[in-house]
């Protein structure tokens, strides 16, 4: 369930760079991948039964413990995945800038 969960909000935060500063698209995709397919992918309401498990089975440090590695890999994945799509777009539109704006200019 952790991974899944993980993977799953890794493929959110490049959904979010892709659909919210790429191009323009439609108001739909961002709920119907994001809400749609990638809620459907996800597992967070296992995870939620998965806790209430842990409590009920009297192992609330456990329960708490998955909780909380939950949430901050949950957040982490996400962050990260902004951060290396908001990278490799800007090299991309570095190098297809670079390789055109630079066309005049010879070696001195």
């Amino acid at each position: 369930t952790l991974g899944v969960n993980v993977v799953g909000c890794a493929a959110m935060g490049v959904l979010m760079v892709l659909v919210t500063e790429g191009r323009r698209a439609h108001p739909l995709v961002r709920p119907f991948l994001g809400t749609g397919v990638l809620g459907g992918f996800t597992t967070f309401s296992t995870y939620a039964v998965d806790v209430e498990r842990l409590t009920d089975l009297d192992e609330a440090r456990a329960a708490f413990c998955y909780l909380a590695l939950t949430l901050l890999a949950a957040l982490a994945a996400i962050w990260l995945a902004t951060t290396a799509t908001r990278r490799v777009r800007a090299g991309i539109a570095g190098a297809v800038g670079g390789a055109t704006g630079g066309a005049g200019r010879g070696r001195r």
